[in-house]
């Protein structure tokens, strides 16, 4: 049984990462400003914000709550652009990262997953993006403070794996993470598909999410390498064909774009973690 430390438990889609890590035998604990509401695993509060409590927490300084920790899954933040001021945003949200970060490093965890997001390879498409399905070749393109301190953490990650060529750290750009009673409102999104083009059609189911966290932890590379996570089919009923001709008929379209696919390549996590998205709006929708 492996011992991981997950901060942001508590939120969406942390709620789901513990669950699927419990439920795989791993001894779990979340750090979180929240309480967690189902007692899925212990629970310790504590402000991200502070490197004291940080550290104290992934070093085995809380007591009943010690380590030492075999990973570091790391999710907290504040979870999109538009909850807080920019300032604040990106503040809050960096200097988490580095905290968490650098605790690891002070205490030797050599194995750290953490939330990026879809938004740092351009979203909300205003601008259109370079090519479709969009994947991990193209250089970030953050709109927002929120996507630009996911870059900052991602960068961070690449030069703390540089600085120690036996560390592992994994950036997941998640998707829009959705649950099942979300799927109620997927049928009526064909009737304006511009209401989502903002992310190409693309969601995460939770569970899918949590997947991909867990075998990111699993896996085997070392360095730092960044992963788009997505369900594999999208968000609509039409077409991706007569979606991109409508929406963005300016775009390049590589590859074969298969009619429902997702336009946010998750080749890279399959090949790479063995990702395979086990669930589909499209069996659960009522």
């Amino acid at each position: 049984m492996s011992k991981v430390l997950v901060t942001g438990g508590s939120g969406k889609l942390g709620r789901a990462v513990l669950r699927d890590l419990v439920e795989h035998g791993y001894d779990v604990l979340n750090i979180d400003q929240q309480a967690l509401a189902d007692p899925i695993c212990p629970s310790v509060r504590a402000d991200l914000s502070n490197f004291g409590e940080v550290a104290s927490a992934i070093m085995g300084g809380v007591d009943e709550r010690g380590g030492p920790f075999d990973a570091v899954v790391h999710l907290a933040a504040i979870p999109a652009p538009g909850l807080a001021p920019n300032a604040r945003t990106l503040s809050n949200n960096v200097s988490s990262s580095y905290n968490v970060f650098e605790a690891c490093r002070l205490a030797g965890i050599k194995n750290v997953v953490f939330a990026s997001s879809e938004t740092v390879l351009g979203l909300p498409f205003d601008n259109p993006p370079p090519y479709a399905p969009v994947d991990e070749e193209y250089f970030p393109r953050p709109e927002s403070a929120y996507s630009l301190g996911k870059l900052l953490d991602e960068t961070m990650a690449a030069q703390f794996c540089r600085w120690d060529p036996e560390l592992r750290m994994v950036g997941l750009r998640f998707s829009n993470v959705m649950y099942p009673e979300d799927y109620k409102a997927f049928p009526g999104f064909d009737g304006d598909p511009r209401k989502r083009k903002w992310n190409l059609w693309a969601y995460i189911d939770a569970r899918d999410g949590a997947q991909a966290v867990r075998r990111a932890i699993q896996a085997d590379f070392k360095g730092f390498e960044a992963f788009i996570i997505a369900n594999a089919d999208s968000v609509m009923s039409r077409s991706n064909i007569s979606l991109l001709a409508e929406v963005f008929p300016g775009v390049e379209q590589r590859g074969n774009i298969s009619t429902n696919g997702t336009l946010l390549a998750i080749d890279k996590a399959k090949r790479m973690l063995g990702y395979s998205p086990q669930y589909s709006w499209r069996n659960e929708a009522k």
